[in-house]
């Protein structure tokens, strides 16, 4: 018998998804495939493959990009197929925003959508793409069990400095504060490292999850104590078309000066600026990698130099280094963004060993770094799953 979850994870033009076997006496769920439902003209297409590789399904379905239920639906019919003689137990949303009130993943119902919906102010990019999946699949099949895994959750436990700005108290009160991202990325490494080094929860350790949308978190004791995002997915880092860290006296300044609006720092915030807007060329570090330009050189030294610098930072929250943890799209496949940020980090006694870098799996320190330095592959969906499958027990779904 094979219990599977199905876990989505939606984006701006396509939405990832894995299909998971799932059991009591695992820790995670077991990939049985994972794919992705990616927009073409006039058109859904949906494709995945076996966790031993093999194509498992390659199709085309007619629909708008607005209108995912005739793809999600092929997607159902699929995974229907795929449980054998067990049961389809739910499907599990990644959804950025939880806002004050969700600190745990929750069984969806009308309520929490709406609840989840009222979000939207403050991720109102990323919101309605997490929610398009579950009302679509709320019209489709009602009788379906979904539930929702929320990125800010992870952060829960920042307190203090690490979740305040230096505002008003009155705005805290209203919710603006420092909730942090990337949580299911982070919850996942940290249920790694206790397999990878186990009994080493106390490890002062940075992860640092860089991809087109990048962040950085101060582990300790299997909990976050300072991540580089705040109220939006805007802060810390560089990124891919998002600027990071910056003076809002240049938002007043564009305001002002040049007669912007919400909308046009909104578009230009989100989608102009990061390692695009810096090298007028691309978002992706494989393009600039390959690319002699100056410009381009220069948007890849910015996202090194910020990196290092906010490592250094998320350090002085732990009072000290002793791991250093790469994921992420940049941070499991490129070794020369690792190998240039760990440079600048000499100074806190990380050293590099070239071979293992090169690979890029697992340990990548050399023996005399006093900072062990690995590379773990992330798996945002299987925490998904287990979310999933942990309130299927709960309520007797099995």
């Amino acid at each position: 018998m094979a219990d599977l979850v199905l876990s989505l994870n939606a984006g701006s033009s396509s939405v990832k998804f894995g299909l998971h076997r799932v059991s009591e006496a695992a820790t995670m769920p077991e990939a049985v495939a994972r794919g992705a439902v990616k927009a073409e003209a006039g058109a859904w297409h949906l494709s995945a493959k076996g966790s031993d590789g093999t194509a498992g399904l390659d199709e085309t379905v007619a629909g708008e990009p607005d209108d995912l239920a005739p793809a999600l639906a092929r997607l159902l019919a699929w995974a229907e197929e795929a449980r054998g003689s067990g049961s389809l137990l739910a499907v599990g949303h990644r959804v950025v925003h939880g806002g004050p009130d969700f600190a745990d993943p929750v069984r969806l119902t009308p309520e929490r959508i709406a609840a989840i919906g009222r979000l939207t102010p403050l991720a109102p990019l990323h919101q309605p793409r997490c929610l398009a999946p579950i009302r679509a699949l709320t019209a489709i099949r009602p009788d379906l069990l979904q539930t929702a895994s929320f990125d800010t959750a992870f952060h829960r436990s920042l307190s203090g400095p690490a979740a305040r700005y230096g505002l008003p108290r009155a705005l805290e009160a209203e919710g603006i504060r420092r909730y942090g991202f990337h949580g299911l990325s982070y919850d996942f490494i940290a249920g790694r490292l206790e397999v990878l080094e186990p009994g080493s929860p106390g490890l002062r350790t940075v992860i640092a999850h860089l991809g087109n949308g990048a962040s950085l978190c101060a582990l300790k004791d299997g909990r976050s104590v300072d991540t580089t995002m705040g109220f939006s997915v805007l802060d810390g880092l560089l990124m891919g078309t998002r600027p990071g860290t910056l003076d809002p006296g240049v938002l007043l300044y564009l305001m002002r000066e040049h007669g912007y609006g919400a909308d046009q720092l909104e578009e230009m915030l989100y989608h102009r600026s990061g390692l695009l807007g810096v090298s007028g060329r691309s978002s992706d570090m494989r393009d600039l990698l390959g690319d002699d330009s100056a410009e381009a050189g220069e948007a890849v030294d910015l996202f090194v130099t910020r990196g290092a610098q906010q490592i250094a930072m998320m350090a002085t929250s732990l009072a000290g280094l002793d791991r250093l943890v790469f994921t992420g799209g940049i941070g499991e496949h490129q070794p020369e963004i690792r190998a240039a940020i760990g440079r600048r980090l000499a100074f806190l006694g990380v050293v590099f060993d070239p071979a293992g870098n090169d690979v890029g799996d697992g340990r990548i320190s050399a023996d005399s770094s006093r900072v062990t330095v690995l590379v773990v592959p992330t798996d945002e969906e299987a925490v998904i799953a287990r979310d999933a499958a942990a309130i299927c027990r709960a309520e007797g779904y099995e």
